[in-house]
């Protein structure tokens, strides 16, 4: 079984992260979107509501997992038996930086290869730190998230 591990913050999960692991889900047998958190950052949701608000949004696609880990991605991967990482491109900014990621996981583990996916033209300008900017400026934030999410950020912060 071909397993990818899709990792990032997704602080909160964006509509172009579900593209990313929609496409991924239909290349690969089994997806994991794992969620990295570092207990010396305060992210903007917790971890627990992240991973609540990713389960609810990618019910519909069988085979992803949801999860979360501590540390480096690579050390994860391995402690999962995946060969291959999982990463959305937007921009060509997005590009130079997880090149470099690339290829220092490749370096740290020669056997992991990473696949890039690009998003829709309609999600490459939504970004979780936009999401969060619109949010602070109480912006409405609906077409950028999944159903979920724009349901518990709008009840959060409008009460809505």
């Amino acid at each position: 079984m071909t397993i990818a591990i899709y990792p990032g913050s997704f602080d909160p999960i964006t509509k172009g992260h579900i593209d990313i692991l929609k496409s991924g889900a239909e290349i690969f047998e089994k997806v994991i979107i794992a969620v990295s958190y570092n207990i010396n950052k305060q992210g903007f949701l917790p971890i627990e509501t992240r991973l609540d608000l990713i389960k609810k949004s990618v019910i519909d696609i069988p085979n992803v997992e949801v999860d979360s880990f501590e540390g480096l991605t690579i050390e994860y991967a391995k402690k999962k038996n995946a060969k291959v990482l999982l990463r959305g491109l937007r921009t060509s900014f997005d590009f130079e930086y997880e090149m470099q990621l690339s290829q220092t996981n490749q370096a740290l583990y020669n056997e992991i290869k990473t696949v890039f996916l690009i998003t829709k033209p309609e999600y490459n300008f939504i970004s979780s730190s936009s999401v969060r900017e619109i949010i602070f400026n109480k912006g409405k934030i609906d077409e950028f998230v999944p159903q979920a999410v724009a349901k518990y950020l709008n009840s959060k912060y409008y009460g809505i």
